[in-house]
């Protein structure tokens, strides 16, 4: 056989063999083969079939570089952001300016849609010639290979990082449901008092509370509070708030035991790195007497005729001090046809598109538009009005409104 005969059947084998190659990784991809066994696939093709000497693989997680391969070289110092990061094409090395590079013949980038996926560096045994080396002979190829192999690995990532964040949405939706239990399911309207209330999450689950019990047959208890920061972190405080003041509502003697009760459980929860606010209130059908607690909360509002009433008294937010400052319960005596809405900042810190806050003055501007109508209206007036406000502009905050009228 001639050498001519020779040289083309070697570089038919060649090229079967590459076609194998490109054919039996395609095969593994849709085999679902794990990345390693892919990374291992693709490292006995590059050492074993083409020979080549050393390699050095890095890939990009989507958050920070990281070396995938490295064989037949020590060079474990390369920065990619700083030494290679400039490289969009193949870069042929012969004698670079950057030492951390001379080990190294080739640079492959790979990139997807101008972002970098990989950087491939190669190089030959110690004593070969680059016009000769295998590298060069074969580096479209490698090209192909290095690129169908990163690609397969980050649509792995990606598809991984998917079902990540369905189980996270499942579990965030889960959360949601349980979250929604703890509000009160029904809300009075009878011959005494008519209740109303809404709850809007910044995010699928909030920081913002309601609730409304009822002590006995002449008494009720109300609240509204907000946790600082919002997410499930805020949530989750939020409903050992709930479960501790569900507890000690009816074993406390007075309000002020209440709040300094839940002071001590919220800084044993939350070690100070969270606060609440809350406004408590206690009325009496009987007596119409209204006790209340504000601790650092938005002042409720409360119209008696067409004047307002802000309920300030109380004490300092919960969760910060040991031992607070001051509790002072306040006592009131509501008249007929009054009307209280308890609100949360989200409420009347919510801007539109100028960065104007709707304020208090338009939620009481709203209250007293509305005031001959039913308390679930206001409530529905104010969240509409609230709606419109904002003009297109997401809600910064956890939104919550519980308004009574007491007849």
């Amino acid at each position: 056989m001639s050498k001519q005969s020779k040289n083309t059947k070697k570089r038919i084998q060649l090229g079967k063999l590459k076609l194998d190659t490109l054919l039996e990784v395609t095969k593994g991809i849709n085999n679902n083969l794990s990345k390693e066994d892919l990374l291992n696939l693709y490292k006995a093709v590059l050492l074993d079939e083409l020979k080549i000497g050393k390699l050095l693989l890095f890939s990009h997680n989507d958050k920070e570089w990281s070396q995938e391969l490295s064989v037949g070289t020590s060079s474990n110092n390369i920065n990619v952001k700083e030494d290679l990061a400039h490289i969009k094409q193949i870069n042929v090395l012969s004698n670079p300016d950057n030492k951390k590079l001379s080990p190294f013949d080739v640079i492959v980038p790979v990139y997807h849609k101008k972002k970098p996926l990989s950087y491939l560096l190669l190089g030959d045994f110690d004593g070969e010639k680059i016009e000769v080396s295998p590298i060069i002979k074969h580096l479209t190829f490698i090209q192909t290979l290095t690129n169908i192999i990163i690609v397969a690995i980050e649509n792995k990532r990606l598809y991984k990082e998917n079902l990540e964040q369905i189980a996270i949405k499942k579990e965030m939706e889960l959360a949601s449901e349980m979250q929604t239990m703890l509000f009160p399911k029904n809300l009075p309207n009878n011959k005494e008092i008519e209740v109303a209330a809404n709850y809007k999450p910044h995010q699928l689950v909030g920081g913002d509370y309601y609730d409304f019990i009822v002590l006995n047959r002449d008494e009720v208890a109300f609240c509204i509070a907000d946790v600082s920061g919002k997410g499930v972190p805020a949530a989750l405080l939020m409903s050992n708030f709930q479960a501790s003041l569900r507890a000690l509502i009816k074993r406390t003697s007075s309000l002020s035991e209440l709040v300094i009760e839940l002071n001590k459980n919220i800084l044993a929860n939350a070690n100070r790195e969270k606060f609440i606010t809350a406004f408590i209130g206690k009325y009496n059908i009987q007596t119409r007497n209204l006790q209340f607690i504000n601790a650092g909360h938005n002042p409720p509002l409360l119209l008696v005729g067409h004047q307002f009433k802000k309920l300030f008294e109380g004490s300092t937010v919960l969760g910060v001090f040991e031992n607070l400052p001051s509790v002072t319960e306040k006592n009131i005596t509501i008249p007929k046809d009054a009307i209280l809405s308890c609100y949360t900042d989200g409420v009347v810190e919510q801007t539109n598109k100028k960065e104007e806050e709707y304020g208090l003055e338009s939620m009481e501007k709203c209250v007293l538009q509305n005031k001959d109508k039913s308390i679930k209206k206001i409530v529905a007036s104010i969240s509409s009005s609230l709606s419109e406000y904002k003009e297109g502009v997401d809600y910064h905050d956890d939104i919550a409104l519980l308004c009574m009228r007491i007849k």
